[in-house]
This record gives structure tokens, sequence and C-alpha cells, in this order.
């Protein structure tokens, strides 16, 4: 047997249904959570996020994870019922048509992914994070599969049509889109194929996630992006976009050793579902999230904004005076931010350093930059909420 060390097997990275197209249109590629991903088009970074606040982007999102949840019996409040069982959402009264943002949690309250719960008929449709489907996956089989069915959709793709003009292109396939609200989730016909439609997206702008069989999602994309209004977006302008946002991400911002208190997401966690509310508990990690939302967490997320022109990124620790020693909190996403033509990041700091306008110092390469903590997002939100 030899000796010599033998090289490393690199794992063949997979391809999107879109990877042709992407190809063509000039894509820089990437590998991303087991993708060759586009990072940007021949635009550039920089243009493909700012087309996305005044026009319309479009993104292959179809590495994320889709699964199907159906009831066995029939019974959706029992689905409902299962899902809660892993989750501090309220999906017994999510009505059929509206999508909630969730979290899945662990015992000791932390994430282990936050994702998208659609309720439709028959059915619950999930949308979760490229990196941890096969986790959630089987998370999900061994605690609910007694009363559901779970299917994994890895025979449709995703796209993502974001922007202040999303509604006026897809509007021009389906003019039912106009109709729809933040959240809302329907099934309509796109160039004569079924597509499961939700208006939601990770850009802070209003737009539309589109579930489309894998067949159809080239000539779907090139009718899209056939319209002088739509450019092609790669995942660099979707990182910025959902910065600027103030919206997580897996593996970055949020982890199993986070806990929705910490990670300043309250909101998801629903009032029926705290103690005292109508549905109290029954979800993994229920005691420490409830102690938190009580007594505060001994660290928060929170928004920094670089004093100087020098970008503060992820990893980089977080310290309360330029010449103190030991840090108070940590970077975990930070960047250039081309809306607000500035250093923009996200972070965890101590509780007592968390207030907006408190000065702190993030050491970048042995040197030490004020940033200042502020309220998220950077940007505004433009969902379309009403009608």
């Amino acid at each position: 047997m030899s000796s010599q060390p033998q090289p490393a097997v690199t794992p063949q990275l997979k391809r999107t249904p879109l990877h042709r197209l992407h190809a063509e249109l000039g894509a820089r590629f990437v590998p991303f959570a087991g993708y060759e991903m586009p990072l940007s088009f021949p635009a550039g970074i920089l243009k493909e996020h700012l087309h996305t606040r005044v026009a319309a982007g479009l993104f292959d999102v179809s590495h994320m994870g889709q699964l199907a949840i159906f009831p066995r019996a029939r019974d959706m409040a029992d689905a409902a019922r299962g899902l809660e069982s892993l989750s501090p959402a309220d999906v017994l009264d999510l009505p059929t048509g509206r999508q909630r943002y969730a979290l899945l949690t662990n015992a000791a309250g932390g994430i282990l992914d936050d994702l998208m719960i659609a309720r439709l008929a028959e059915r619950f449709m999930l949308v979760v994070n490229a990196s941890r489907k096969e986790v959630d996956e089987a998370h999900l089989r061994a605690a609910i599969a007694e009363h559901c069915s779970v299917e994994r959709l890895d025979d449709r793709a995703l796209l993502a049509l974001q922007g202040p003009l999303a509604e006026a292109v897809l509007a021009r396939l389906s003019p039912e889109v106009a109709a729809m609200r933040f959240m809302e989730v329907r099934t309509l016909s796109l160039l004569g194929v079924e597509c499961l439609v939700t208006r939601s997206g990770y850009t802070g702008e209003d737009g539309f996630e589109i579930s489309v069989p894998e067949s159809h999602a080239e000539p779907l994309a090139r009718t899209l992006l056939s319209d002088d209004n739509v450019a092609p977006v790669g995942l660099g302008a979707r990182d910025s976009l959902r910065l600027e946002a103030g919206l997580c991400l897996y593996g970055a911002d949020l982890d199993t050793q986070t806990t929705p208190v910490e990670a300043n997401l309250e909101w998801a966690i629903a009032k029926a579902r705290r103690a005292g509310g109508a549905r109290a508990g029954g979800f993994p990690g229920a005691d420490v999230i409830d102690s938190q939302l009580a007594q505060g967490a001994s660290r928060r997320r929170v928004g920094l904004r670089s004093r100087e022109r020098t970008p503060v990124r992820g990893g980089s620790p977080l310290f309360e005076g330029a010449g103190s020693e030991t840090p108070l909190g940590q970077v975990t996403s930070g960047g250039f931010g081309p809306s607000v033509n500035g250093p923009v990041a996200m972070g965890y700091v101590a509780q007592r350093a968390a207030n907006p306008g408190r000065v702190l110092f993030a050491d970048v390469r042995g040197r030490r930059v004020p940033v200042e903590v502020t309220a998220l997002p950077f940007v505004q939100q433009r969902y379309k909420r009403r009608q």
C-alpha cells in the first residue's frame, strides 16, 4: 500500500436547472451550500443591487429546500400541531393562502433553521435553507412522521423576482398577482404551467418567490428577463440587499447556539405560544426562550454602522473601547451597502452595549474601527401589506 498522501476528494457541486442560462449570461460562479451558484453577472454586484432597488432583479434560489407536509388523516389541524411541536410559530391559526416566517428550535432554545411556512388547502409548504435541508427533512420525519408525511420537492426550481417593478412584470403573465399582498400564497398559471407564487422575498423590497417545475424554470426565467426592467442578480447582491434590510443569514447570524431572543426575532414567537398564551410552550427550548422573553438575554443582535469607510466583515471582534482587550461581541455579517453608500454590518453584543447610538470598536486586521450601534433595518422595507 502506498504511503504517499492521497489527494483530497472534492465533492461534486450540484447545479440548478438554470445553470446553463447563468453561463450563457456570463455568470461568475462560486460554490455555495454544495451548489455551483452565480455570484454575479457582467454588470457587477453594485449595479445588480441598485437595479433591484429601483426596478426588478431575478434571483435563482433553487438551491433552497422545498418540503411538502401532508397530514396522514387529511386533518390540516393535525399537521399544524405537528409543526407547532417543533417551532414557536403560530401554525394552527395560519389562514389558508398565507405564509409565515418561522424558526425550528432545539432543547437549548437554539435555532436549528429559519424557514417559511405556507398553508394550502391540503398541505403545508416549507422553504428551508439550502445548507439545512437534509437536516430539516430528517428532523421533521423523526418528529412528526406518525401524523404527517414529509416530501422533499427536488423536482422544483425556485425563482425570486424582487423590486418595485416586480408586480408590473409578473402581472403581464398573470394579472392576479396585482391583488396579492405581502405573505399571500396562490397557485397561478405562468406560461401555461401551474406554479406556487408567494408575495415575499429576501431583499426588503416588494416581490415574489415562484416555485416552478424544474423543466419549466428556464423558459420562465427567459421570459421574465426579456422585460427590460428585469436584470439577473447573483448571490453577491442578494447578500448586500438582505444585509441592508436587516435580514439574517443562517450560518452567519443564526445557528444552533443562538436563541430567537438573542437574535432579535421575538416577533417570530407567537403570542399564543408564549407563557400564558392559548397554546403556550410545547416546542423545544420553550423554557429557555420564555425565560429570556421575561428577563432578557445576555447578548443581542444589533445593526452596526462604521464611522469610517472601512467595511467591517463577519468574524471581527467588537470591543467597548479602542484599547479594550476583552471582546464584548462579534460581527456576524458585514460589507458595503450600496443603497446607503457606506459600510453596514450586524453582530451580537452584550445586552448592556446594545442601545442605538452606542459607539464600539471593531478589530479590522489589527486596527480598531469605530462603529455605532444602530436600529435595523438600514433601509426602509417596502413590502405590499395593503391593497
